[in-house]
């Protein structure tokens, strides 16, 4: 694997050259592969042989966590039906718009500060070598793990100290959202190696329709005909006022490769998948934002730990964290800031849904420019202040539609009577 991961930059397959990121996707693939695997086999094997977890023993008993959950004994909708009288009643559209702002800051505010710490860990040198030159620090993977690793902490702490819902999810199935987030990491670092500005734009601001397309896929969740319209109008006008931004760096020359566009790809593919699965564990088990926090972030802290020992890296930073205090400061207040910010994504996607949660992060990008401009006293030019309003209308027209569409079954439910 790490022959793999460390190969020639290009390969020539006849007149086609294979960039060296079909490599390292290989053989993170592999990677996974050799632990993942072996624990689908053993799930299947248990599967077909239910009789080997009859047992009263631990090991039984987490086997039977792990790969039953609350679904052998059929127990799971009686759970959810339980977890459902237990929720409150469903806030009034107020409370419910209170909430949803309230989201919007904290993962604005989480993020923000997620942002920053993160580019001045990897940008500013931690002290210099005896011949003076500057140490950076440069592996993202173990700042993953860092992030994952207190996540998974902090959640086992608020699973444990307040009241939860039952839980009757197999453990295994947190496994698919970890891993799809993983992927959907690396494809858009990758990607950046290979797309222009304009394409990363046009990305970033079109992720709410393969969201509604995933939803289709994963849960089986259809939308109206306005969804569909909104979302191309808030796409357009995010792209508008992100391609207005005087302070972006026009100057960027790269063009867009195959590569470069099928990372990107892959990237909505596994981010749509993610939002979208984790809505599906929610709505079929009623579990809590802090259980789906740690379920997620024990296989996320596992596969980064199973990856960062298996490449030989995991003594370097050590190394590095031991001697450096400062580094470690940064780590904590890092770890801090992403543990927050998933508290907020969780309770977004559980009481919103993945597409609300896609809006909120997308029209984020045009919030940061906008406080950034604001700050600076920057000026707007014309196209900015069109995509601006397009973002408006594309929010009011849902929000106005949604309504129209309530008062209609509401209409329809009254006239059945």
């Amino acid at each position: 694997l790490s022959v793999l991961a460390m190969a020639e930059s290009t390969l020539m397959i006849g007149t086609f050259a294979v960039p060296s990121s079909f490599y390292h996707f290989m053989a993170n693939l592999l990677s996974y592969a050799i632990l993942v695997v072996p624990a689908a086999l053993v799930i299947r094997y248990y599967k077909n042989n239910d009789s080997l977890l009859r047992g009263k023993g631990f090991f039984e008993q987490l086997l039977r966590t792990c790969i039953h959950g609350g679904e052998e004994s059929g127990s799971v909708p009686a759970v959810r039906e339980k977890n459902q009288r237990d929720e409150k009643e469903p806030a009034s559209w107020q409370m419910q718009a209170a909430i949803l702002s309230f989201l919007v800051l904290g993962l604005q505010g989480s993020y923000l500060a997620w942002g920053v710490l993160q580019e001045k860990m990897m940008t500013v040198p931690y002290g210099k070598t005896e011949d003076g030159t500057d140490i950076y620090f440069t592996n993202s993977q173990y700042l993953v793990f860092l992030n994952r690793g207190l996540a998974f902490v902090l959640a086992a702490l608020l699973v444990a100290f307040t009241h939860q819902p039952e839980n009757a999810v197999p453990w295994y199935k947190f496994s698919f959202p970890s891993m799809s987030n993983i992927l959907s990491s690396w494809c858009q670092y990758e990607a950046l190696k290979f797309v222009g500005f304009p394409t990363q734009v046009l990305a970033k601001a079109t992720k709410t329709i393969p969201v509604m397309l995933m939803g289709r896929f994963v849960d089986g969740k259809t939308y109206p005909l306005y969804e569909y319209g909104c979302a191309v109008l808030m796409s357009a006008g995010v792209s508008l006022f992100l391609f207005s931004d005087s302070d972006t760096d026009t100057s960027d020359t790269r063009t867009t490769t195959m590569t470069g566009a099928i990372m990107m790809l892959g990237y909505m593919v596994f981010d749509s998948f993610t939002s979208n699965y984790q809505s599906a564990l929610f709505k079929k088990y009623k579990m809590s934002e802090y259980q789906m926090m740690l379920g997620v972030n024990m296989f996320s802290a596992g596969f980064c730990l199973w990856t960062l020992v298996q490449r030989g890296e995991i003594a370097a930073c050590l190394a590095f964290t031991a001697a450096h205090p400062e580094f470690l400061w940064h780590s904590v207040l890092l770890s801090l800031c992403s543990a927050t910010g998933q508290i907020f994504i969780f309770h977004t996607i559980s009481r919103f849904g993945p597409l609300v949660f896609t809006i909120i992060m997308t029209v984020r990008q045009a919030i940061s420019v906008f406080l950034s401009a604001m700050i600076f006293q920057h000026d707007f030019n014309n196209m900015a202040w069109v995509g601006i309003l397009t973002v408006f209308v594309s929010m009011f027209a849902r929000v106005y539609f949604s309504q129209q569409e309530k008062k209609a079954k509401k209409g329809a439910g009254a006239g059945a009577s």
